[in-house]
């Protein structure tokens, strides 16, 4: 098929489908939500074209400025009655493809503290998918028929978008701002990647809202971080809101849950699926190699001036837009945290925001009548009270993720800190209690990433970890926000890992057990960081420090007859590094502590047997 320029695109359109039913009404509104309109339904009736949208930057050092890949999907009466909608657009790096299920070219996480990792192997190139004028389907028939637009982009380098993959970087705040500025009238459209006709979003209403799910929903974020007008609300879904916390902990280098041996720049190779030969080749030098694998720093996990650009919540000051943030409190792919701090400042600096919270993984959107009010009131200015409703939804164990439970705020008002201490018992179980124990007492573990944290926590007698637990619960403990470990810590070794879990014991091994049945939260980090997150010191053995860090947030209820357990161990299979086994690590229980943040700051203990 000849590449056809818009306006003889469209004509040809409407001439092979006749137009059909008498004019209609947009947007129609009950109960606060826009209603599914029926002359909208049928896809056979909607309007769809690509174009390209020109940045400010140049990224492929073409000379050229880059140019967005842009889809829209809208309906025919915004020709035919010249109907201003306001438009629902999603944005990513994945939709022309990636390299897949493909982890041969990960970094190998069998590497020792503070050395220089060995060389991986090439990334296998990406088969590009997607036919024009299609990007995606991805919410078409959610938000259409209801009567908005849809709009997709891919990212810059990715699928038929110029430019380079920075991942996080000012041009993945900046691309979509870009395509936002052109549907609110403001920027350059173009049929052709290269010169072309212009074409004009005379068909928006100037109103955006952005939605997606991990990095779709990532990009969103950056994209109000730009204070671009005409964004009005965004709804990001387990958003990696800074990826030094999505690959390193605490000064850590760790690895997000299910890609062992990931990092920034793998992800580049995992998404860099645009650009010609040149372009690619171009971008590979000097975005992946000069700066990402020159400054992610896998030897000693530090923070620096890179990764400060990476992260948003030092850009959260320029959010001019309403935020419904969706998360999981068991995602470990991108932990909770990318979502609750991004929520607390946006909450101190006094934008319009909700906090959505399952108890599931990766991944999961708010319920689509709360995204709908979201939409409806922020897009077509319907009084729907959305503002008033509570600030904070979290979904109950067993619970569906269509039933949230309604709080005043995240934590819950009511949550005080409980502070419980662990007496000795290794290398079996030890005792967690209210009181500090009296007399000087230390435990010593040693390293072995052979195990899973999931075996170290069932195992009765083992010299891998140390576990201490409350008696059983008398009643149920509603924990609701992030819980702190402190603790004082020798090893032996210059540079050990150090990984904290909280679990409830005893541990579900039923085939049918929830996801919250077992682990309740998880922490990592790297002792020597403790004066600085951007210079590691050394660990001079025998010494002992004082290591103090926040465990990942939740909102979660532990069942009456249950113990909660700290799990206190050096090397996280599935997580960190695989240093030689053998690194022993002493724990101080005198002076080792661990706050819970429990509503009605107490907790009560069934008499032991």
């Amino acid at each position: 098929m000849n590449r056809l320029s818009l306006p003889v695109f469209v004509l040809l359109l409407f001439a092979s489908s006749p137009l059909r039913g008498d004019d209609i009404t947009i947007p129609v509104i009950k109960d606060g939500e826009a209603q599914i309109i029926k002359e909208l339904e049928d896809s056979d009736y909607w309007i769809r074209h690509d174009l390209w949208v020109e940045t400010e930057f140049d990224l492929d050092g073409d000379g050229k400025l880059d140019r967005m890949h842009v889809s829209v999907t809208r309906p025919t009466q915004t020709d035919t009655q010249s109907l201003k909608l306001p438009v629902v657009y999603n944005s990513s790096p994945y939709f022309a493809g990636t390299t897949g299920g493909d982890d041969t070219y990960f970094w190998d996480a069998r590497q020792e503290l503070g050395d220089e990792p060995p060389k991986r192997s090439a990334a296998p190139e990406i088969d590009r998918e997607g036919l024009r004028p299609i990007i995606s389907k991805r919410h078409i028939k959610d938000w259409l028929p209801r009567g908005f637009v849809v709009v997709h982009s891919s990212a810059p380098g990715t699928g038929l978008s110029q430019g380079c993959p920075t991942v996080g970087d000012d041009p993945e705040a900046l691309a979509p701002k870009a395509v936002i500025d052109w549907l609110c009238g403001r920027g350059k459209g173009f049929t052709e990647p290269f010169g072309g006709e212009p074409v004009e979003a005379y068909w928006s209403s100037g109103k955006v809202g952005m939605t997606g799910t991990s990095y779709n929903g990532t990009i969103p974020l950056a994209a109000a971080t730009t204070g671009v007008e005409g964004l009005e609300v965004i709804i990001p879904v387990a958003p990696n809101t800074s990826y030094y916390h999505y690959y390193r902990s605490n000064g850590l280098v760790r690895h997000p849950g299910g890609y062992l041996g990931e990092d920034i720049d793998i992800l580049y190779d995992f998404i860099h699926s645009g650009g010609t030969e040149e372009t690619k080749a171009y971008c590979d030098c000097h975005v992946r190699d000069e700066q990402m694998m020159a400054n992610q720093d896998r030897a000693t996990g530090d923070y620096n001036d890179f990764w400060y650009t990476r992260d948003y919540l030092n850009r959260v000051d320029g959010v001019k837009a309403a935020v419904l943030m969706a998360h999981a409190f068991n995602d470990w792919n991108v932990v909770p945290e990318h979502s609750i701090r991004i929520y607390e400042a946006l909450r101190k600096n006094g934008v319009q925001t909700q906090l959505f919270m399952h108890q599931g993984g990766h991944g999961g959107p708010p319920p689509i009548s709360m995204m709908n009010r979201w939409f409806t009131h922020y897009l077509f200015g319907e009084d729907n009270g959305v503002e008033n409703d509570k600030k904070s939804w979290i979904v109950r164990e067993g619970d569906e993720r269509t039933n949230p439970t309604g709080y005043p705020d995240y934590p819950h008002p009511w949550a005080k800190d409980v502070v419980v201490y662990p007496v000795a018992g290794a290398p079996q179980r030890g005792g967690l209690q209210l009181s500090q124990v009296e007399e000087p007492s230390e435990e010593t573990l040693v390293d072995n990433f052979s195990f899973s944290g999931e075996a170290l926590a069932q195992a009765e007698f083992t010299e891998h970890r140390l576990v201490y637990t409350t008696p059983k619960l008398s009643e149920a403990v509603h924990l609701s926000g992030t819980p702190r470990i402190k603790l004082r810590m020798a090893c032996d070794r210059p540079a050990a890992n150090l990984s904290v879990w909280l679990v409830s014991l005893p541990w579900n091994t039923n085939k049918h057990s929830k996801i919250t049945d077992n682990i309740i939260t998880r922490g990592w980090a790297d002792p020597q960081n403790i004066d600085s997150m951007r210079e590691s010191k050394p660990l001079v053995p025998g010494q002992f420090y004082d290591v103090e860090f926040d465990l990942q947030p939740d909102d979660q209820v532990i069942a009456k007859g249950q113990q909660i357990g700290l799990m206190i161990f050096s090397s996280d299979r599935d997580y960190t590094l695989h240093p030689t086994p053998g690194t022993e690590l002493t724990i101080d229980l005198q002076q080792t502590q661990l706050s819970l943040p429990i509503v009605g700051g107490t907790m009560q203990f069934a008499p032991e047997n």
